[in-house]
């Protein structure tokens, strides 16, 4: 028992503090536990547990957009919309002889020619690579912007890397006396093609 100091003056006697009593022997001491470490985010300190946990939130969020963003897609399909390959392009007289008619070259891809003997349709694709000729009346041809080949106004390649002539297109009369232009019936040159009645429309 620690000896008790007395006072002279009254009141209770005053226990000194106690010492904290020495570990025994062979105990471990237990290290220090530190707080988990913080990212300094600026004016934020976020600790790694609340760090992973917002990145797993964020990337929860990017699949459900991109699910949602997909499934839209499927329900909503783009769709290409073209021109029909069949139209009518106006009545004969209103085309003048010696015309090459570019009208429905930008809609349709289509030359439409009057000669002294009546109408043909070209098609407005070079046979060399797809690309879209220009007609240049000084020149009284169709020129390629893309690798320079040149075709007469009948159609028949002769110049540049063209292995051969502009299509025809079927065209006729419909009904109701317009021109008519399909597309999708075509007539090649190099087949003998030309000389079918639905590749010239006979006009006087």
């Amino acid at each position: 028992m620690p000896p008790v100091v007395s006072s002279s003056t009254s009141g209770p006697a005053v226990t000194p503090p106690q010492p904290k009593p020495p570990a025994p022997a062979g105990a471990i001491k237990k290290p220090k536990q530190d707080k988990p470490p913080e990212l300094d985010l600026g004016i934020w300190r976020i600790s790694r547990r609340n760090f992973f946990s917002l990145a797993g939130w964020a990337a929860f969020f990017v699949f459900l957009a991109t699910s949602t963003i997909g499934t839209l897609r499927m329900m909503f399909p783009r769709i290409l919309y073209e021109p029909p390959s069949a139209f009518k392009a106006g009545f004969p007289q209103d085309y003048i002889v010696g015309e090459v008619s570019e009208k429905y070259k930008d809609d349709y891809r289509v030359w439409i020619i009057r000669d002294s003997e009546g109408f043909y349709a070209l098609s407005a694709i070079c046979t060399h690579l797809g690309c879209t000729p220009r007609w240049l009346e000084a020149e009284n041809k169709f020129k390629c912007p893309c690798h320079g080949s040149g075709f007469r106004r009948s159609g028949i390649n002769f110049e540049g890397p063209a292995p051969r002539p502009l299509e025809r297109l079927r065209i006729a009369l419909a009904d109701d006396g317009q021109i008519l232009i399909d597309r999708n019936i075509k007539f090649l040159f190099e087949n003998g093609d030309w000389v079918k009645p639905e590749a010239f429309l006979k006009y006087s």
